[in-house]
């Protein structure tokens, strides 16, 4: 009895023992809060499980709600066991985890298992190396702790300031985190939803050329045909930007008329696209300068016109078109094909903002500089509101311009010998408004005593013309 009392005993300090170091191991495990990678929840898990470990370790009652009494009774030597071999066998065969791979294990009695207290102590002591091994290699902490997190070089990291996150560690202490240390939890197995990946920018278009590049006629050639073949609105603005570009030059004027580029050009007039047809009114515009170029560009007028009058109102498509038909008519050549359009002119010098109402102005002015033009266009119906451009508020640059649309069709009327058939124009017509109601010369009268020295000369040489 004596020899099996000390084999139970020795087998009990073995398994406190063994219980003891591996209570020291896990709680000593991965303390160092400078380098703690994982996230909030993980840290309160870790504590749950800590306190448990503890718990088990001290032999406290609590352990997943078993009492002391039914400690005694899983691990004991039965009833008639000594106080002291008691309190050695209260040690549970569960010390890991409850979902670990050996789950309260309940040693069986003598009577039962037949193998004395040192098969028992044998059995449990085996269980436990086997629960502290299994935990030990449930995971193993991989080198990318990112997750599925990818940065690019052209997106900033989120957070504050200098980014506030935590690119792919690769220096000494990655190295020295991933090594030797094993991770604790299966992040494999956890409920939350994986980390969303940042979205990657789209990488900019290989375009063969810079938009500010002065090219020669093979250059040329090559953005020509890449803005021919292309569909992607991207390519083609910048296409359209670099040829607008070159075409402010004289002689890639002529290269590009040369090669084909006015109707390669002009034909995302139709797209729907309003920076496009924005970015193509500017590259004709630029083309427009040389009178051959206006050659091959007057079959597109019309559409251009048509265009600007329907596009939003004060918009860039409107003013670009605006550019495009005022180069259209500095000469006398292409005038006549937008002389149907001279009621919505008006009506745009009435609607539009500042910016749209000088534009217009400037594109009725050479207009009024063509006498041939003059019964066409003083015999267009316009709003009586346009009187009101006549008026001190307005600015030096509206008012001589609308001085000087008045100057020049008065010229052409006394020119054309118009005033004497004054009953073939309605009372709703240019003519009437300028020449005949009398309110026109009243409103610039009234500009004589403008403070401003410019906008006065200009009030006198057209009164003095009356």
């Amino acid at each position: 009895m004596g020899r099996t009392r000390d084999a139970g005993c020795v087998a009990a300090g073995m398994v406190i023992g063994a219980g003891a170091c591996y209570c020291v191991y896990k709680l000593t495990w991965g303390k160092d809060e400078n380098e703690k990678l994982w996230d909030d929840e993980d840290e309160e898990e870790e504590e749950e499980e800590e306190e448990e470990k503890e718990k088990s370790c001290s032999g406290k009652p609590g352990i997943r709600g078993k009492t002391e009494k039914e400690l005694r009774t899983s691990v004991g030597v039965g009833a008639e066991a000594k106080p002291h071999g008691d309190s050695k066998a209260k040690v549970e065969a569960n010390v890991g985890p409850e979902n670990g791979p050996g789950v309260k294990k309940e040693v069986l009695p003598e009577s039962q298992s037949g193998g004395g207290l040192e098969a028992k102590a044998k059995a449990l002591f085996k269980i436990l190396k086997e629960q502290a091994s299994a935990k030990a290699g449930r995971g193993t902490r991989l080198p990318n702790i990112s997750r599925n997190r990818t940065l690019t070089s052209s997106l900033p990291c989120p957070g504050g300031r200098g980014g506030g996150c935590h690119p792919g560690r690769t220096g000494s202490r990655a190295r020295n985190r991933t090594s030797g240390k094993v991770k604790r939890k299966n992040r494999s197995k956890s409920n939350k939803a994986p980390a969303t990946t940042w979205p990657v920018r789209r990488g900019k278009f290989n375009f063969p050329y810079k938009i500010d590049d002065i090219l020669s006629t093979p250059d040329l050639q090559k953005v020509l045909n890449i803005l021919e073949r292309t569909n992607d609105p991207f390519t083609q603005e910048v296409a359209l930007v670099t040829l607008g570009n070159n075409a402010a030059y004289s002689f890639n004027q002529n290269a590009i008329r040369e090669l084909g580029g006015v109707p390669i050009i002009a034909k995302l007039i139709k797209t729907r696209d309003p920076i496009i047809r924005e970015k193509t009114y500017n590259a004709l515009n630029n083309l427009s300068v040389n009178s051959e170029n206006q050659g091959k560009i007057k079959t597109y007028i019309s559409q251009v016109c048509d265009d600007t009058m329907v596009c939003r109102l004060d918009s860039a498509v409107q003013m670009a078109g605006l550019r495009l038909l005022t180069n259209m008519t500095v000469t006398n050549h292409y005038q006549h094909l937008l002389s149907y359009s001279f009621p919505d002119f008006f009506a745009l010098l009435f609607l539009g903002n500042h910016f749209t109402k000088i534009q217009t102005m400037k594109l009725i002015i050479n207009f009024t500089e063509n006498p041939a033009m003059t019964r066409e266009l003083v015999s267009c119906k316009v709003p009586s509101e346009l009187i009101s451009l006549f008026n001190k508020e307005w600015d030096r640059e509206i008012l001589l311009n609308i001085l000087t649309l008045f100057e020049n069709i008065n010229d052409n009327i006394k020119s054309e010998g118009l005033a004497s058939s004054r009953k073939e124009f309605s009372r709703s017509s240019l003519f009437f408004l300028f020449k005949e109601s009398g309110v026109c010369v009243k409103k610039i009268k009234a500009l004589a005593n403008h403070n401003d020295l410019v906008v006065k000369v200009k009030v006198l040489k057209v009164l003095t013309k009356l």
